[in-house]
């Protein structure tokens, strides 16, 4: 993932910050707990694609 496009995109949803998870490869928004795809190397901002996270999972 480009730092640069991590720095300037922001959740779709409240606006907020969002924390990259290179492993699941995900875009992360706390405050929603929402986890957005990141498919071919371009990420899926829209909320009917995000994935809710668990009670159980941790955010980093």
């Amino acid at each position: 993932m480009d730092p640069k496009l991590l720095e300037i995109l922001v959740c779709p949803v409240c606006k907020g910050p969002l924390v990259y998870h290179k492993e699941a490869r995900e875009l992360i928004c706390k405050a929603d707990r929402l986890a957005f795809p990141i498919r071919d190397g371009i990420p899926v901002m829209l909320e009917e694609e995000a994935r809710r996270l668990q009670e159980t999972e941790e955010v980093a």
